[in-house]
């Protein structure tokens, strides 16, 4: 069928060209033709054919080689999405737990701080109240001293002991 229709196309030609009054040699010469094209089709149909089903195979290795690396590719951006998502979640983690321990801190240098603050308060508080005895002490030796060291001043028991109150008050 298809030398037909190639024989038909290559003669159509002949017969639209043709002039009945010109002597030509365009028929031998169409059949030369023929017969040329048919000995290189024979010479050459099985080596073109090998020719152009080597080059398909190898064609086909190729695509199948990009396949392939297409898949593995693929496969590789999968496994590092899964990676991103494990390390989205570990870093969620990771953040809840240090907000965690943020928390815990805070509260232990807080009531560090208010323990430490009461506790020097409290140091405080005592250190005036010695503070305040060794004023009174200090004045009650005074006021004795002078007493005592002074001869002119003549005290009862009694006026010496509201003496020293009025002195410690």
């Amino acid at each position: 069928m298809k030398k037909m229709l190639f024989l038909s196309f290559v003669l159509s030609p002949l017969a639209l060209f043709a002039n009945g009054d010109v002597q030509t040699d365009i028929l031998p010469r169409t059949v030369n033709f023929l017969i040329f094209t048919a000995i290189i089709y024979y010479l050459l149909a099985d080596k073109l054919k090998e020719f152009f089903t080597g080059r398909t195979a190898s064609i086909q290795a190729e695509l199948d080689e990009v396949q392939a690396t297409l898949e593995e590719s693929e496969k590789k951006v999968q496994d590092a999405k899964a990676e991103l998502e494990k390390a989205k979640a570990v870093a969620i983690e990771l953040v809840s737990d240090a907000q965690g321990d943020i928390d815990s801190i805070k509260n232990k240098i807080s009531t560090t701080c208010d323990n430490d603050i009461a506790y020097l308060e409290k140091s405080f508080n005592e250190k005036i109240e010695l503070e305040a005895k060794k004023a009174n002490k200090a004045i009650v030796n005074e006021v004795l001293e002078e007493l005592f060291n002074n001869s002119d001043v003549t005290m009862s028991q009694e006026n010496l002991s509201k003496v020293i109150l009025k002195k410690a008050a």
